[in-house]
């Protein structure tokens, strides 16, 4: 495929920065990589291309008609709605996304965000280096409420690969685990998880851990209606989509104090404008989109994507998310 194949990758930064290579996308056929496409550039520099790769560029209809050598588009991550995977269908065009590379570090990021909302660790260290310990009168000191993990409630709303990889380190804390899946019934699901209704879950948990898919039926999932079902003493965290939550309707119940706490790793527009109200509201811990960012994963995320490209190259194409 090498010979005359020609690949372009129009947001590469995010998942290389430099600390990785891209030889094993090179070694596919002639590859340009951009550290970062804006709208109005994406078809003069892929025109040429047969494959192209994105992150976070969207690819929709008009420029997906608008690239007549096109043949393959690789999603440099896991979620593919940048693309408009229907027009790529309708021309033929496979579009195969990278699953499963991050889910360790997704969950690893789940309790960095609750071990900050339940100890307060950044805080503490914070007020030690300022010279609070120095000059205490005890021994030790601490601000807020430490909240224990052992014997709480997870209840995790989606439970595919990433959700049961929060389960297992929730059970690790001693943690009661249950779960909202659209597609299985209430009961016993094995491995100490109980399945139950979102009215339940949301009823029940001490922690509430979004995992499910950005869809028409999940958007604003967490919205005024749902958030008045939670325990006033609940922590909400979110890994998946930014979008699953109404942002203004989270913002008011943190300040008001209908919540304990929030943890964020996503926003529903990225970056977040400066009047974003969950920039500054109470209790809201937010972090830049970095669950998925080790090395290790962002390593994985390219030798799965330089996979996925020889599978195609074989006339197997594997991870195809249009078929």
């Amino acid at each position: 495929m090498k010979d005359g194949c020609q690949i372009v990758i129009l947001d590469g930064h995010t998942a290389n920065p430099g600390d990785l290579s891209w030889s094993e996308i090179e070694a596919i056929g002639s590859c340009v990589v951009h550290s970062r496409t804006a709208d109005a550039d994406i078809v003069s520099r892929a025109r040429d291309a047969d494959i192209v790769l994105t992150n976070k560029t969207v690819l929709s209809r008009e420029v997906i008609a608008s690239l007549p050598r096109l043949k393959c588009i690789g999603v440099l991550a896991t979620g593919y709605n940048v693309v408009d995977v229907l027009a790529a269908k309708e021309r033929g065009i496979p579009v195969c996304n990278v699953p499963e590379y991050s889910t360790p570090n997704v969950a690893q990021a789940v309790f960095a965000l609750l071990l900050e909302l339940t100890n307060h660790t950044g805080h503490h260290a914070r007020t030690v280096r300022e010279g609070r310990w120095t000059a205490s009168e005890d021994f030790c000191y601490w601000d807020g409420e430490l909240v224990e993990l052992a014997g709480l409630t997870l209840g995790l709303v989606g439970y595919g690969r990433i959700g049961r990889a929060v389960a297992a380190a929730g059970r690790a804390f001693g943690m009661k685990v249950i779960a909202h899946r659209r597609s299985a019934a209430s009961g016993a699901h094995g491995e100490d998880t109980t399945i139950v209704d979102l009215a339940t879950l949301l009823r029940e948990s001490d922690v509430v851990s979004l995992h499910c898919p950005l869809t028409p039926e999940t958007r604003e999932l967490i919205n005024v209606a749902t958030i008045g079902l939670m325990k006033p003493t609940a922590f909400l965290i979110n890994t998946a989509r930014g979008l699953l939550v109404n942002e203004a309707d989270l913002a008011d119940a943190l300040n008001a104090g209908r919540i304990a706490g929030a943890g964020l790793d996503v926003l529903s527009v990225e970056p977040p404008s400066a009047s974003n109200p969950l920039l500054t509201a109470k209790n809201c811990i937010i972090t830049p989109h970095i669950a998925w960012a080790t090395r290790n994963a962002r390593r994985r995320l390219i030798e799965v994507t330089a996979a996925n490209l020889r599978a195609f190259a074989a006339g197997r194409p594997q991870h195809v998310v249009n078929h």
